[in-house]
């Protein structure tokens, strides 16, 4: 696993080992910065279930303002501090130690890039995109990445789905605010 381009590009980054982790693959990671390549610049991140930390370490390599970690996996968040350190970008994150449901109750903040790739199938969708509104910037863009076979809804408190994407066994939907799909 690598950065693929930016500041951090060719870089690896570590990851944790275990049939829990399910890291984003290069290919989901390249279409997905594909898709927003535009709002990267200058944006505020958030990536929940943050994992190694690979899709909110991409974005900063590729001219992010700050970047949001939050996962609930003393483990993974100090995975993500190694390759924050090991990339530079660490002035400009904040790992949170948290589970994603809690954060997103409780955030003040608001994104303009949201990441989510819980774990598959435990049924965060329900639980998660509800909160998403409310951090969700006006103008910004939210990318749950899921099982294909894993219907999302079409909307979700205030957002609406905007496209669903696949990559082989995966998928990406991506969702912004009902007001901004006018």
């Amino acid at each position: 696993m690598r950065v693929i381009t930016g500041t951090a590009r060719g870089r690896k980054l570590k990851t944790l080992e275990g049939m829990d982790v399910r890291p984003t693959t290069d290919m989901v990671k390249e279409a997905v910065f594909s898709i927003v390549q535009f709002q990267v610049p200058c944006a505020s991140v958030l990536d929940v279930f943050a994992g190694s930390g690979q899709m909110g370490i991409e974005a900063l390599s590729r001219g992010a303002a700050r970047a949001v970690f939050v996962d609930n996996s003393r483990a993974s968040q100090a995975v993500i501090r190694e390759n924050l350190a090991a990339t530079g970008l660490a002035k400009q994150a904040r790992v949170i130690a948290d589970d994603a449901v809690s954060f997103l109750a409780h955030a003040a903040d608001r994104y303009d890039i949201i990441f989510l790739d819980p774990p598959y199938d435990a049924g965060f969708a329900p639980q998660v995109l509800p909160l998403l509104e409310r951090v969700l910037a006006p103008g910004g863009i939210v990318l749950f990445e899921h099982r294909l076979k894993e219907e999302l809804p079409a909307e979700a408190g205030g957002l609406v789905l905007k496209k669903n994407y696949r990559y082989g066994k995966i998928a990406v939907t991506t969702y912004i605010h009902a007001e901004d799909a006018q």
